[in-house]
């Protein structure tokens, strides 16, 4: 019974394969193009039913990578209704983006027009293409492997330059080059292993306990690496949830202003004026700061204010960074040291604040508190280039290179740490004086989860999880 379901499953995914398919690949708002692609072995007959070049020369005679003028039209068939002026672009396969014959048809960027001409592409033989399966195709007929197609998806959700220079290191091989070197070593190291242990008669060199324990020192020291390169770049991928917060009138609102670019907190001489928490995501250094201006943290008999100050602190307990504000014009009270006492110095900067008025902080008191300290005017804005170059270090991104090939998916670094963890086993297991055949068995554990990063080795469910979170059309 699994193997008649398995090969029901072989059939669907094949027939799905075969299918021609089409989508918009343009952004569902209006613009001044709109692109319909079609993909797969009929696309070129299926974009003739619905273009005419005003050559006359049909799409199925094109070469590849050339484009003629025309316009597309509804496939009625008394009166054919003209849709818009239109250019197609073919592009032949094997040299395409997914392998496939691909045409585009390009028109005006209105949406009814692009809805309209996908409609009537539709309605000429193709398929609605699923979530990512255009770059699905593309992975599955060799032009990419998955850490590249997943690289794709990360480029169009990139929100800064660091995220976007990830991305395109990843789908441009860095990553993947990377994991290869790794995989050919412990390839090489299997191999020699394996031929110790089935041809004694060859004299093959056994290899010493000190040099096997050397080599996978070094391949645990590379993925190691590439593990903390994608803690860092998580930051900069998904930002890092900020809490602005102080004693009332320390200048809060003003830094969240400065941080923003515009007024996006009230500011006034009167303590206690913010009451609720404002938000908003600005880049600091590269790195997304989710940043939430906070009510200021006194003691009040003010029952809304009271609340405000409430959430204020429970937000500092979840805040993956504070920046901790002072009024650098006055001295600091028993308030301040205690809601500074129930701070993590390591996620805290302090920002000594009004730096442009006469200064009555003791500053080497609270440094030693908050040992990450900057001096600003969040009036003027002198001193944010410090607390730019502050935030980045304390986060530990200062040395991080985002064109390196990182990984930068869940998945990868799951893969990423389960070979690790084999790795380690192995070694542990030579140490404790097991067999070279034990050994051999973790180092190919480590491979094969090294194949599933780069998708040379993994399971239909898994790709199909890595491609619904794709937008339609790409």
């Amino acid at each position: 019974m699994a193997g008649t379901d398995n090969k029901m499953n072989e059939n669907s995914l094949k027939s799905r394969q075969e299918r021609t398919i089409a989508a918009i690949s343009t952004g569902f708002a209006p613009g001044g193009i709109g692109i319909v692609r079609i993909s797969g072995k009929d696309a070129r007959v299926i974009a003739d039913r619905v273009f005419r070049g005003i050559s006359g020369k049909k799409i199925a005679d094109m070469k590849g990578y050339t484009a003629q003028l025309g316009g597309v039209f509804s496939l009625e068939e008394k009166k054919r209704k003209k849709l818009d002026d239109a250019v197609a672009l073919v592009f032949a396969a094997p040299k395409s983006y997914t392998g496939e014959d691909v045409v585009e048809l390009s028109c005006h960027g209105g949406l009814y027009v692009t809805k309209r001409l996908l409609r009537e592409v539709l309605r000429a033989g193709a398929s609605l293409a699923e979530p990512g399966e255009f770059t699905r195709r593309a992975f599955l007929n060799g032009k990419m492997d998955l850490t590249q197609a997943e690289a794709v998806m990360g480029l169009i959700g990139a929100q800064s330059e660091q995220s976007a220079r990830t991305a395109e290191a990843g789908s441009s091989g860095l990553l993947s080059k990377k994991i290869e070197a790794i995989r050919d070593e412990l390839t090489a190291l299997t191999a020699h292993l394996a031929a110790w242990a089935d041809f004694p008669e060859e004299d093959v060199p056994v290899l010493e306990q000190t040099e096997l324990c050397r080599n996978l020192e070094r391949m645990e020291e590379m993925l190691s690496a590439l593990l903390a390169a994608f803690d860092t770049g998580k930051i900069f991928r998904e930002g890092v949830d900020t809490v602005i917060a102080g004693r009332p009138n320390t200048g809060k609102s003003t830094l969240m202003n400065l941080l923003t670019g515009q007024e996006r907190s009230i500011v006034t001489q009167y303590a206690g004026t913010t009451r609720d928490i404002v938000e908003d995501t600005v880049q600091l250094g590269g790195i997304p700061l989710r940043l939430a201006d906070t009510a200021g943290l006194r003691s009040t008999d003010d029952p809304v204010e009271k609340i405000g100050v409430s959430a204020a602190e429970k937000r500092l307990k979840t805040a993956q960074l504070v920046l901790a504000v002072f009024d650098a014009s006055q001295t600091l009270s028993e308030e301040d040291f205690a809601w500074i006492s129930a701070l993590d110095p390591a996620r805290t900067v302090a920002v000594v604040n009004k730096t442009d008025l006469p200064q009555n902080l003791d500053t080497a008191a609270l440094e030693q508190k908050l040992p990450h300290m900057v001096y600003l005017s969040a009036l003027t804005g002198e001193g944010l280039d410090t607390l730019e170059k502050t935030v980045v270090d304390l986060l530990g991104a200062k040395e991080f290179d985002p064109g390196d090939g990182v990984l930068f998916t869940e998945r990868q670094r799951d893969c990423a740490f389960q070979a690790l963890s084999n790795l380690k086993a192995a070694k542990e297991t030579l140490e404790g004086g097991l067999t070279l055949d034990a050994v051999t068995v973790c180092i190919e554990d480590a491979l094969s989860a090294l194949y599933s990063l780069t998708g040379e080795k993994i399971s239909d469910e898994v790709i199909d999880r890595v491609f619904e979170t794709f937008c339609v059309g790409k």
